[in-house]
């Protein structure tokens, strides 16, 4: 067999023998099977999945996707993340072009025109080249962010892009994940706490109004609600 079948395996075994895992259960797995070969992933919207991998790693690499959109602010988590775990390894990938370089070649403001045609080049493209140097990777993706991720595993076979995918908080309630970010004092973007509940490039976040579906800030008033990294 080949390391991918041996991956994809391992993976559907993983789903059913981990269907119940804790978090850190998850991610003590994800250590002792993958050793130096996985990395998580984090959009800088808070540290809670960074803070959790460390427990059982603390030199895991974790992956940026700078796509120059980014808040000011999620800049500086980034920054501050790399402060408060020394040890980590951020991983910052970016796409083929500048912002610059890609308004000369499809235009300005792509995002508007093309919204799925700018995350392809800006985050799928760099995401897919980061992740073909490892055999697994960690996301902060729940069952509660929206109707799209309920059913969402904790470990799974990533088809799109190759390898094995864990999602060790994606049975958090919302109350058990606040919970954990403020009894830590875990990093938290600041842009969260005036309404900006899922942070992702500035021109294509908005706030979110009260009782709406935290990812409804997301691409407001289009009918895209992914940027194609989880589906």
């Amino acid at each position: 067999m080949t390391a991918t079948t041996d991956y994809r395996a391992l993976a559907e075994r993983a789903e059913k023998e981990l269907a119940d895992a804790t978090a850190e259960e998850a991610l003590r797995w994800t250590a002792e099977t993958f050793g130096d070969d996985f990395i998580v992933a984090s959009n800088m919207q808070d540290a809670v999945l960074i803070d959790l991998a460390t427990k059982v790693k603390p030199a895991v690499d974790v992956l940026f996707l700078e796509t120059g959109y980014h808040f000011a602010e999620t800049l500086g988590v980034r920054d501050a993340v790399q402060t408060v775990y020394p040890e980590v390894r951020i991983v910052n990938a970016q796409a083929e072009q500048s912002v610059a370089e890609q308004d000369a070649e499809y235009g300005p403001k792509l995002h508007e025109r093309d919204p799925g045609q700018c995350c392809f080049l800006r985050k799928v493209v760099p995401l897919r080249q980061t992740l073909a140097k490892y055999s697994a990777w960690v996301t902060g993706v729940r069952r509660v962010d929206a109707p799209t991720r309920a059913n969402t595993p904790i470990v799974t076979w990533d088809e799109r892009n190759g390898l094995v995918k864990i999602n060790p908080i994606a049975a958090w309630t919302d109350d058990e994940f606040n919970g954990y970010l403020h009894e830590n004092g875990i990093l938290q973007n600041p842009l969260v706490s005036i309404g900006y509940l899922s942070i992702g490039c500035a021109p294509c976040t908005a706030k979110v109004e009260p009782g709406q579906d935290p990812r409804s800030g997301r691409w407001a008033g289009q009918s895209k609600t992914e940027c194609g990294l989880h589906g």
